[in-house]
């Protein structure tokens, strides 16, 4: 369904140019895509591309055969698009149904009956049936961001782009998020731009991961745990942890016979009786960086 081919982004010219993207090359078919990566790494980038706010500085970009590049196909790609930016404007004095009603205006929706009968959908499918007339000022965090993916639906998009949703949010409103975004993907393409690991474990199923720019693993879940085999090592001391030469601490875990240590590394650590340990997301996503 999306197709990037050798996309690039340079901001500025000259000696204060930046590369926000240097190449990329990507797929993206259906269900729940991660696209992981540190902050910095130029996920925000690539996802304001594809939303067709900013413009590559090279490269293509197709979905569904549209090309953003031109005027038609940028009409054409954000009228099946709903997009979650990092940071939403919302308007704190309105209500959710106000501010999701005006949302659905600015995108061509001008039959009040229709529009209200879809805002009064997407505001009960995230959960907020019962708040519609509260303010959004007085909403939490995670109700802000449901308000968010409200807005983003309201048009019934074929992708939906989600940057960092997660973030910020207390771990029970993290979980409710992820259930949201994973019952979403059942009948759309859903893109969650995140830097956090477990997000991606618990809902994805295909997934790359970009540093500085670059894509530098592109597979499943349990293809980066699988590049992780033999690097993981646990061990269990009432010493003070040693300097590790190459070892990244992974976890620590205070325990009543010690602290255990998971790190990773392609030696085991030179002291207590460190164990290999089957990898997890998160060992396989610090070993590929590593690497990098």
């Amino acid at each position: 369904m999306i197709k990037i081919q050798d996309l690039k982004k340079v901001y500025g010219k000259g000696a204060k140019a930046v590369t926000a993207l240097n190449g990329i090359n990507l797929e993206i078919d259906g269900g729940m895509f991660g696209l992981l990566g540190p902050n910095g790494a130029g996920k925000t980038t690539l996802m304001r591309i594809l939303a067709g706010i900013i413009n590559p500085t090279g490269g293509s970009v197709l979905v569904e055969g549209h090309d953003i590049a031109t005027t038609k196909g940028k009409e054409a790609v954000k009228a099946m698009l709903g997009y979650l930016p990092q940071e939403l404007g919302l308007y704190p004095d309105l209500t959710a149904w106000q501010f999701v009603d005006y949302m659905a205006i600015l995108k061509g929706m001008h039959d009040p009956s229709a529009r209200k009968e879809r805002v009064d959908e997407v505001l009960g499918l995230v959960g907020l049936a019962d708040v519609v007339g509260r303010k959004i000022k007085g909403f939490s965090g995670g109700m802000k961001r449901r308000v968010g993916i409200a807005q983003a639906l309201v048009s019934d998009p074929r992708i939906l782009i989600v940057d960092e949703p997660t973030a910020g949010l207390d771990p029970e409103e993290r979980i409710r998020f992820r259930n949201l975004l994973v019952d979403l993907a059942a009948e759309r393409v859903v893109i969650l731009s995140t830097h956090i690991v477990e997000d991606i474990g618990q809902t994805c199923n295909d997934l790359a991961v970009l540093s500085k720019g670059q894509i530098l693993f592109r597979g499943s879940p349990a293809d980066l745990m699988q590049a992780a085999e033999g690097q993981v090592w646990t061990v269990t001391t009432t010493q003070p942890r040693k300097p590790d030469n190459g070892l990244t601490v992974v976890s620590m875990l205070h325990l009543a016979e010690g602290t255990q240590y998971r790190l990773v590394g392609a030696h085991p650590p030179d002291y207590g009786d460190p164990v290999t340990t089957r990898p997890g997301l998160e060992d396989g996503y610090v070993w590929l960086m590593k690497q990098h």
